[in-house]
This record gives structure tokens, sequence and C-alpha cells, in this order.
């Protein structure tokens, strides 16, 4: 799993990486194969935002959380990504290639 984080007019200051890192790795138990994640972190006054971008083979997952401080932030938006991903992975596993058509007759 690869992970970009950037700030839009912010410092990224190493420990907020590493958190960030820290808390997506969880992210990577879901899929075996490579994606990429892009998280923007941001401070729309007076909260702060963070904003993540999945690129999976095939489709592309968004997300966004708003906190107090921008660790509450970064934790909601991971909680999210986790439930989105859950829900793409069941969804793509229920999608065996038979129809309901096809199992009907």
């Amino acid at each position: 799993m690869q992970i970009e984080t950037y700030g839009q007019q912010l410092e990224i200051t190493p420990a907020l990486r590493e958190y960030v890192e820290t808390k997506f790795q969880r992210l990577a138990r879901h899929f075996s194969h490579h994606c990429e994640v892009r998280t923007q972190l941001s401070i729309n006054k007076p909260d702060h935002q963070a904003i993540a971008t999945v690129n999976l083979p095939g489709r592309t997952l968004h997300a966004d959380a708003s906190a107090p401080t921008m660790y509450a932030a970064i934790d909601i938006l991971a909680d999210k990504l986790d439930r989105l991903l859950l829900k793409h992975k069941e969804k793509s596993q229920s999608h065996d290639g038979t129809s309901l058509r096809d199992s009907a007759d």
C-alpha cells in the first residue's frame, strides 16, 4: 500500500505523516493487491479536515472527516475508510459472476 500525505496550506510534520501511515496500515488487511491512498490534511477554522482517496483496481473510494484536532480527524477518516473498504470487499465477493436471473432458472 502506498500512502501519500500532503497539506493544503498546512505543513505536514513527520509526526503527522507517521500517524497517518500508522492508522492506514490496518486498511491493507482488506486487500492483497496494490492500492494507493492520497490524503489531504487542511484546516477549515475552527475544524481540522482530512480527506482521502483510495485508488483500487477498477474503483476509487473517497472519504472525508472533520474534527476539533487533526489527530481526531485522521482517526475518524481511518474508521470511515475501513468501513468503505469492507463494504467494497463484501460487494465484490458477492458478485461472483452469476446473476439473479441465471440462478432463478
